[in-house]
């Protein structure tokens, strides 16, 4: 119990040394720029403090709990006895690890839905698009796309395939997609990419591709471990671009036609 007060301690500090220069900033401008006293002083200070501790309290479990996680899922999901095949053999073939795909495009899945940053993003957008934009509907697109992206990545890790091969098609893909997407959603569409890569998912994400590359035969972590949160910054954007144009066009075929 010592040990951890002690290293809960340092991380509250790590986290105040972090926070301060954004604290600095917003009254830094709030006083000598537009020369105002801080509103509602008490609560904000209240506020702040909140931050401090959820985020320490944040990166400790992560830590504690997501990380070693992440790694611990994806050993026990290519070991030799787990796959069946033989632990000398030299070559495996990327069908092999059908359960990684199956439990990264999950673990995609669930950890956007749950991310808070997508929740507030697909709630304004509703509001603000007059219920235009389905809060739900964008939430289940960008999961769909993050599942899909983070499959395609650990595809990517396993077979050793070069990073660029992946991102450069993909950008094209949205490239094309912005061509003939609604205006409207183009903007959303590629805030959503960014979203996703939160507090909730880069922690998983991220333990998932070192793990996988840590214990898949001939490949580096440094090289092949990271670039999962690329894929899962990426195919979002594809996925919503990919609804929206859907959903416009069966609008398109559910409007009543003019004699």
């Amino acid at each position: 119990m010592i040990e951890w007060t002690i290293r809960f301690a340092l991380k509250l500090l790590e986290t105040c040394r972090d926070i301060l220069p954004i604290a600095a900033t917003i009254t830094g401008f709030q006083l000598l720029v537009i020369r105002r006293p801080l509103p509602h002083l008490k609560k904000t200070l209240i506020g702040f403090l909140y931050v401090l501790l959820g985020i320490a309290f944040f990166l400790e479990g992560l830590n504690m709990a997501l990380f070693p996680l992440g790694s611990l899922m994806a050993s026990q999901l290519t070991t030799p006895e787990f796959l069946g095949i033989n632990p000398l053999a030299q070559a495996v073939s990327w069908q092999t690890y059908s359960w990684a795909y199956v439990f990264a495009a999950s673990i995609g899945f669930a950890t956007a839905l749950a991310e808070p940053a997508l929740l507030a993003v697909a709630v304004r957008a509703e509001q603000i698009s007059g219920g235009a934009i389905r809060s739900w509907g964008l939430r289940i697109a960008v999961a769909i796309g993050v599942g899909f992206g983070l499959a395609l990545g650990t595809f990517r890790i396993v077979t050793g395939t070069g990073l660029y091969y992946f991102i450069v098609a993909g950008y094209v893909v949205v490239l094309i997609q912005t061509l003939f997407a609604p205006k409207m959603i183009i903007g959303l569409a590629y805030d959503s990419g960014g979203v996703t890569t939160s507090m909730v998912t880069v922690p998983l994400v991220t333990a998932l591709g070192l793990g996988l590359a840590q214990v898949i035969p001939g490949r580096n972590p440094v090289l092949d471990g990271f670039g999962l949160i690329a894929f899962a910054s990426l195919f979002p954007i594809i996925a919503v671009l990919a609804y929206a144009q859907i959903a416009h066009w069966l609008n398109k075929q559910n409007l009543p036609s003019k004699h």
